[in-house]
This record gives structure tokens, C-alpha cells and sequence, in this order.
């Protein structure tokens, strides 16, 4: 299979566009194939340069990237997705390494799947994953409850639900994200009660749960640097020992 992207699969023209970026044309093919069966079209690439190029002129609505590439990191990739494009990003990795999956997930990827893959779960977790980016008002139970405003205020800050953005009072934007939005965006819907951090890993639509501790412990700290005056003694996003966090709106 051609390496610039141009060989998609042959599908409906409404099917769901998915680039794979993968240096191991086996893989390739065989995602092209499971998702071509699965009504999705499939983009390849070899590497992170035509993707690019092919990524900015074509409605993409998510893409599956393999953590070690030949020659470049599959991480700065989901970096420049983040930065640049607007879908989200599923990796794939060889490794059980626990600080990769942290690194990835602190990067902005959405989900993980590790190789050798489950065709059905990687199929199930690209639905998922798409039905979480799409669908950004469906939160769990709690958020039923939540305040129902698109922007909300606390401190020096405001959350912008339609527009999916965190913003000082003055209008500065505070660069985020997904996983990071995500986290807030549900904090702030259910503010001043206790979330324990198994609801929060499901919130976050993660497969980590060999590491929740870990991997919400990453995510908290690195929202606490961007909310919080000092974020070693946080007024809004706050810890209660052995039961979870609690997100304080009006502290003083």
C-alpha cells in the first residue's frame, strides 16, 4: 500500500475517514482491511510527513497512530494533531511500558491498544472514542445534575463548553488537551462533591486501569499547573486522601 495516503479504501463517501500511521506496511493493510469491513475509510501512511500534508486538506475524523515509528516519535505526532487538527487520536504500542502509555496519555492521545490488537476491541474502541468526541454534552450519571450553563466561571478563570476552551477572565486562552478538557469539562459540571478517580479514568474513556493512581495523578497535576496560583496548594482542584477530588468553584 502506497505510503503518501492517497490509497484509501473503497467506501461509501460518507464512511468516517481514519488515518493510520504505522512504518510496518502489514499493519497497514491490515487495518485498512478490519476498517473497510467495518464501513470506516482508512488513509495509510508510513510516517508522520505525508500524513501531515495529507491531514490539513481532508476531513479526518480520527486517527491511529503507533507509538514507535522508524526514524520519529509517534508522540510528537499526537502533539501536532493537538496543536494543529481536531480529532482524536488512538495509539498504538508494542510495549506495556507504563511510563509510554502516561507520557502518550499526557501528550493528548484519547485511547491506547496494544499490540497484537483484538480486531473487535480495536473496532469497539474507535466507536467509543468517537462517540466521546462527538457526543461532548453525554458525561455519567453525575453530570445529569451538573450546571447546565456553556460557560462557567471559578476564580480567574471561565470554561467555554461550546467552544470547548479554558480562558482567564481577561480573555487569555490556556492551551489544553483533550484528555486534560475532558477532565475539567466534568469536573466543572459536577463541582463541590467528592469524584473518585474510578469514575474519572472512566470519564477519560482510558484502558489504563492497571494505573489509575498513576495516570489520573499525572493528568491532576498538569491541570492543577494551569488553574491553580500554586498548584502544591490547590484552592479549586482539590484532594480528598482515600476518596478522590473534589472540584471547589467558589473558593475563597
Amino acid at each position: 500500500m502506497e505510503e503518501s495516503g492517497q490509497e484509501i479504501t473503497d467506501v461509501h463517501s460518507a464512511a468516517s475517514l481514519i488515518a493510520i500511521i504505522d512504518d510496518d506496511p502489514d499493519v497497514r493493510d491490515a487495518l485498512a482491511m478490519l476498517l473497510q469491513e467495518h464501513g470506516y475509510a482508512a488513509a495509510p501512511f508510513a510516517g508522520g510527513r505525508e500524513f501531515q500534508a495529507f491531514a490539513r486538506k481532508q476531513d479526518i475524523r480520527l486517527a491511529i497512530v503507533d507509538l514507535r515509528l522508524s526514524g520519529e516519535s509517534g508522540l510528537s505526532i499526537v502533539h501536532d494533531i493537538r496543536a494543529n487538527l481536531a480529532f482524536p487520536v488512538i495509539m498504538l504500542t508494542g510495549t506495556g511500558d507504563e511510563v509510554d502509555r502516561i507520557v502518550g496519555l499526557e501528550t493528548g492521545a484519547d485511547d491506547y491498544v496494544m499490540k497484537p490488537y483484538n480486531p473487535r476491541e480495536l473496532i469497539a474502541r474507535i466507536r467509543a472514542v468517537l462517540r466521546r468526541y462527538s457526543q461532548t454534552h453525554s458525561e455519567p450519571a453525575l453530570s445529569e445534575q451538573a450546571d447546565s450553563e456553556e460557560v462557567v466561571r471559578f476564580g480567574q478563570f471561565f470554561v467555554d463548553m461550546g467552544q470547548r476552551c479554558l480562558c482567564r477572565n481577561e480573555g487569555e486562552e490556556i492551551p489544553l488537551t483533550n484528555s486534560e478538557f475532558r477532565l475539567l469539562e466534568f469536573f466543572v459540571k459536577n463541582p463541590n462533591r467528592v469524584i473518585e478517580r474510578e469514575l474519572l479514568l472512566d470519564v477519560l474513556g482510558s484502558d489504563l486501569s492497571r494505573y489509575v493512581d498513576r495516570t489520573i495523578d499525572v493528568l491532576i497535576l498538569r491541570l492543577r499547573r494551569k488553574i491553580e496560583p500554586v498548584p502544591s496548594k490547590p484552592v479549586h482542584l482539590q484532594t480528598r486522601r482515600g476518596l478522590g477530588y473534589i472540584f471547589v468553584t467558589d473558593a475563597q
